[in-house]
């Protein structure tokens, strides 16, 4: 079976675990932590990271820090992975869904200001499948109502939006570093930022709100949100050959492309999108299943890849039509692209 994703870890990984393990310093104490923090957020353009346990709880802690609590509402894209939404609830504060962009499939701008309340307090974008947001409006739209920018960035490792890396554009922007992800640490996640203050707040609250200089006093309630060294000693590793992984991802597209363009000029699919102003990192390559043309079903087709030997992904369903989210209000766009949406085999082991 041809897999979805897979990681590409070597000797490099390997050498710093075993360090890490001979050091003694397996837990979350050990020289690649830091190292891996710094390394990571200079790759991204931002001074400061904050190395967690995963992606989810790297999305938590921003929230938290950056002070969304009960009654409070975060704008969030209907079509994204749940633990977007669910970070949000996790303070007590209430996800405010906006559909997708119908040629990126990333939160639609222009649909997000009809959204903003008194009680809005921050909008969390999120680089879908490695494709950038159209960040200008985003920021210029949190400007004009003074709210936070809380970048997901889990799915878009290097990716660029006119130019300029994804992560560096939020007041906190959040990664995970899960085993299926551009790059890995097994589980992991980090939070960037430029904000010293905001920096510092997050490392009290990811290790139990523990006065950093005094041991065992607590000022505020924390969390166990912290990253091993085993883990960012894989993680720096991976950090190294990240460029390569993305190159190495941007000719899988090339080949999906070359090879799938007769059914995207029939009408039969949609391939993956690039927008002249993103350079996407493919993390899955995803295209979109046309029926009426194709004569099958997204599902079907799933099928007979499987039986053929190659694993695929359907596409995450909106959030609003699952049982903790469900409400009855449209989101078009975010359904249809939910429903025909296939992920097929990205992992940077393929060969042509």
């Amino acid at each position: 079976m041809i897999p979805v994703a897979e990681p590409s870890l070597g000797d490099e990984e390997l050498e710093n675990v075993i360090e890490a393990v001979k050091s003694g310093w397996i837990s979350s104490k050990g020289k690649f932590i830091p190292e891996f923090e710094e390394n990571f957020a200079k790759y991204c353009n931002c001074k400061y990271g904050v190395a967690t346990s995963n992606g989810t709880t790297a999305l938590h802690l921003a929230l938290t820090a950056l002070g969304i609590s009960k009654g409070d509402e975060v704008i969030v894209p209907d079509l994204t992975f749940i633990a977007t939404a669910n970070a949000v609830t996790y303070c007590n504060a209430k996800p405010i869904f906006v559909d997708s962009h119908p040629e990126y499939w990333g939160i639609d701008p222009e649909k997000i200001e009809e959204k903003i309340t008194k009680n809005t307090k921050a909008i969390i974008p999120v680089h879908l499948y490695g494709h950038p947001c159209n960040m200008d409006p985003i920021m210029d739209i949190a400007e004009d109502y003074e709210l936070y920018v809380i970048e997901d960035v889990a799915e878009a490792h290097g990716a660029e939006y006119k130019g300029k890396k994804v992560g560096s554009f939020g007041d906190i922007s959040c990664f995970s570093f899960y085993g299926n992800k551009i790059i890995t640490t097994g589980e992991g996640g980090m939070c960037i930022t430029n904000n010293k203050e905001l920096a510092e707040k997050m490392r009290v609250l990811r290790d139990h709100g523990m006065n950093p200089n005094k041991k065992f006093w607590h000022d505020v309630i924390g969390f166990n949100y912290r990253m091993t060294n085993m883990q960012a000693a894989v993680g720096l590793a991976q950090l190294q050959k990240l460029d390569e992984f993305i190159e190495k991802r941007r000719q899988i597209a090339k080949w999906y492309e070359d090879g799938l363009e007769e059914f995207a000029k029939e009408g039969k699919i949609t391939l993956h999108p690039e927008m002249s102003w993103a350079k996407c990192v493919y993390w899955m390559y995803s295209i979109l299943i046309n029926r009426d043309k194709f004569g099958i079903t997204r599902d079907e087709l799933m099928k007979k890849l499987e039986e053929n030997g190659i694993e695929t992904r359907p596409f995450f369903y909106p959030i609003h039509v699952m049982p903790p989210y469900k409400n009855n209000e449209g989101f078009p766009v975010a359904e249809e692209v939910a429903r025909k949406g296939i992920n097929l085999p990205s992992g940077v082991g393929l060969t042509k």
